[in-house]
């Protein structure tokens, strides 16, 4: 499992009738055709989101995610 990437790990948590943050976050993901789909690193999708993600209406909700991701990985 340790080859998947954030976004891949992002897709995982999609549920179309979620109240979850997480999970509205990745349905918004979802439609973001310039999200870095293939990137692993913190600084990378963070600095994306921060500049190119209105549908994120807090950076901790990201940190979350990634919380979890990293527990995935292991």
């Amino acid at each position: 499992m340790g080859s998947m990437t954030f976004y891949q790990f992002l897709m995982t948590q999609r549920n179309p009738n979620t109240q979850d943050e997480v999970g509205q976050f990745a349905n918004n993901a979802f439609y973001d055709t310039e999200f870095p789909k293939q990137s692993t690193d913190f600084d990378e999708v963070s600095k994306y989101l921060e500049e190119n993600a209105p549908y994120l209406p807090s950076m901790t909700i990201f940190d979350d995610a990634w919380q979890s991701y990293q527990v995935v990985l292991q």
